[in-house]
């Protein structure tokens, strides 16, 4: 069964700007190896005044598309580049900085 995920990530407030415009061209080699990894119908969404990011994403399984991730050299150097725009709190890449959230209801 698929897997829904939710998820808050807290940007610089300064950096939003930058954060939305490195979005609206993810390199392709992200984008491909994101689909090889299991995420799919991936959506991010973002309430700029409160420098925070909501994403979607349908997977399989979740951690495995996270650890798939996490052995790319692609992801190695995009969080990199998103490191400085994004607030985790203790330092660690975006993408192991996110707020998983609870799903308890879905209507199809």
């Amino acid at each position: 069964m698929a897997e829904r995920v939710c998820f808050l990530m807290h940007l610089r407030p300064e950096r939003v700007d930058e954060y939305l415009t490195a979005h609206r061209e993810v390199w392709p080699e992200m984008l491909d190896a994101l689909r090889r990894h299991g995420w799919r119908d991936y959506s991010l969404f973002v309430k700029p005044e409160a420098a925070l990011v909501v994403g979607v994403v349908v997977c399989d399984d979740f951690a495995a598309a996270l650890a798939g991730m996490d052995g790319e050299p692609v992801n190695a150097r995009w969080q990199a580049a998103m490191a400085p725009l994004v607030s985790t709190g203790d330092g660690a890449r975006p993408d192991q900085g996110l707020d998983r959230l609870t799903e308890y209801f879905h209507l199809d």
